[in-house]
């Protein structure tokens, strides 16, 4: 392991880096947040196939 190699490779990406423009923001969190979305939308749904499949609530309204 070549320690300064690596410090040095790494403070030259640093260096290349940018902050992204609003534009860039926009666009990646629009697919975070359609992404979290669909994920917690195909949980929902398979939650809802168990609870048809299984009978449906507990009796007492219990998990």
């Amino acid at each position: 392991m070549d320690v300064p190699y690596d410090l040095t490779s790494y403070v030259r990406v640093l260096k290349m880096a940018t902050t992204p423009t609003t534009e860039e923001f926009l666009q990646v969190s629009k697919i975070a947040g359609a992404g979290i979305l669909l994920v917690g939308f195909l949980g929902f749904i398979i939650g809802s196939v168990m609870l048809l499949l299984t009978g449906g609530a507990a009796p007492g309204g219990g998990f």
